[in-house]
């Protein structure tokens, strides 16, 4: 808010070189690891997400870029390729990690971007179908993703193991009811899994009900058209592409 964003438009490819190479740390062996994956950087008491900083970085590479093209952007080579290549190479070195969901957050966000620039629709529906089925492979034909897929589909039988956290999220959201059990009453937290991180609506759901749910979801739904509506009124191309990037 007391920056002036087109300060960034030189520094679009430093912080590009930057996220690539932090994720690279990761893969190489330097990173932390927790959970069977390498997803950290170390810095002393502080761990680093380089898939997080990609997502910003890579919004504001596309910004910067698609705005610079914007004349070229419905051409294939010039528009679409180059895109494609650098998020190509970062959703790799995601799923060397692994991370596959950040590799199909950095594909979701290129895509979009390209849609609001006014990229050829056709090429990137035919890409995103290529994608769609590559993830498809990725999950069958690899074990432990698969074996996920299935424990979710029925966590009942799998509510000891590879469901064991997703299933404890339902326990938690179901005992919320309409109004929930009350700020800090929640039981869920002692047996659900990083219930301050990923599964923290769970533990909304648990104290503050369906209906504080629906409030923070709400809350969402104001964030994200205040960003689409700065992205709207931006005095210029890399604003609303960086604005929308931010918000998507």
């Amino acid at each position: 808010s007391r920056l002036d964003y087109r300060k960034l438009k030189p520094l679009a490819y430093p912080i590009l070189g930057a996220v690539a190479l932090m994720l690279l740390l990761c893969v190489v062996g330097l990173g932390h690891r927790a959970g069977n994956a390498y997803r950290w950087i170390a810095l002393g008491p502080i761990h680093i997400q380089p898939a997080e900083t990609a997502k910003l970085g890579i919004v504001i590479w596309l910004a910067y870029s698609l705005s610079k093209k914007a004349d070229k952007i419905k051409s294939f080579s010039v528009g679409f390729v180059p895109h494609l290549i650098v998020v190509g190479v970062l959703a790799a070195l995601c799923l060397k990690q692994p991370d596959f969901g950040s590799a199909v957050v950095l594909l979701f966000l290129t895509f979009t971007l390209l849609f609001v620039a006014g990229a050829r629709v056709h090429y990137i529906g035919a890409l995103t179908t290529l994608g769609a089925m590559g993830a498809v492979v990725l999950v069958r034909f690899s074990e432990y993703r698969f074996k996920r897929y299935l424990a979710w589909l029925d966590m009942e039988n799998n509510r000891n193991d590879l469901a064991y956290q997703p299933f404890q999220s339902v326990m938690s959201f179901g005992s919320g009811g309409t109004t929930g059990l009350g700020l800090g009453h929640g039981l869920q937290v002692l047996y659900l899994p990083e219930a301050h991180t990923d599964y923290i609506m769970a533990i909304v759901g648990e104290e503050v009900g369906f209906i504080g749910f629906c409030t923070v979801l709400l809350c969402f739904i104001l964030l994200i058209s205040r960003g689409l509506l700065a992205a709207v009124r931006a005095r210029d191309t890399f604003g609303t592409y960086l604005a929308a990037g931010i918000t998507i």
